[in-house]
């Protein structure tokens, strides 16, 4: 199974830019039919509280770019950006499939204090868990990778055999982001994909390291600190053969 991962600048609030570098990235070097395509967090405008400015329902321009381009590429496309609902606003995970559909909206359920975004976004209240060429992934957004218990959450109700971080990790605890990703891979038995963004903007410095890990917690692909695609194939095979030797999952309580 075909994974790319989008590692890029994010221009400051300003969609139209971030949805060229998009999509010219995109169609330099296109994609597999059938892939899981992950950009991320607040793709389109950057890791900003200024809500006013950039969130939008759930017909807005950032989601139909998002429907319009998992259709052209005939792929599943997961990336994040600021939705506005009339009860307040909530940082999303957002997949489209192949046929434009969205497939899930996960709302990040731990909003970042430290920065912010819990007076800017309100929090959502469970995981999700999107279909994928017959798989499970479950979706989380940067923060969330802090709280092993809702990865467990997610692993109870549904046994993911993917799950996907979309983050705005920042460079002083980069360290984190690599052992933390290794741990939910580890934990769940599951393919993990963490999608980070490089540059920098008003608050942090973003140093990149998108990774895939292995359900065993190895590094399987690592994108580095530039932006650009990287490509991976998830053995699933191995991953179901692993379960099925070792079934750690079945003694969740």
């Amino acid at each position: 199974m075909d994974v790319v991962l989008v590692q890029m600048d994010i221009a400051w609030e300003r969609p139209e830019e971030n949805f060229r570098r998009v999509r010219a990235r995109l169609e330099a070097d296109p994609p597999p039919a059938g892939a899981l395509v992950v950009l991320p967090e607040m793709f389109a405008t950057g890791f900003t509280m200024n809500t006013a400015a950039v969130a939008e329902p759930d017909d807005g321009p950032t989601e139909q770019f998002l429907a319009a381009t998992a259709r052209r590429h005939g792929v599943t496309l997961l990336a994040g950006r600021p939705g506005r609902a009339a009860d307040g606003c909530r940082n999303l995970a957002v997949a489209c499939g192949p046929d434009g559909g969205v497939l899930a909206r996960h709302a990040k359920l731990e909003p970042f204090t430290p920065g912010g975004e819990r007076a800017a976004y309100l929090p959502g209240s469970a995981p999700a868990c999107l279909p994928w060429a017959g798989l499970r992934v479950a979706p989380f957004i940067c923060y969330d990778l802090r709280f092993p218990e809702h990865f467990r959450t997610a692993a109870r109700r549904w046994r993911p055999e993917v799950f996907v971080v979309i983050a705005s990790w920042p460079a002083a605890r980069i360290t984190h982001w690599d052992a933390l990703l290794a741990a939910r891979a580890i934990e769940n038995q599951a393919w993990v994909i963490g999608v980070n963004r490089v540059g920098a903007d008003p608050g942090f410095s973003y140093p990149g390291h998108s990774r895939v890990l292995a359900p065993d917690g190895r590094l399987a692909a690592d994108a580095g600190e530039g932006e650009g695609l990287t490509r991976a194939a998830l053995n699933i095979a191995a991953l179901r053969e692993y379960r099925a030797k070792l079934p750690f999952l079945d003694d969740l309580r």
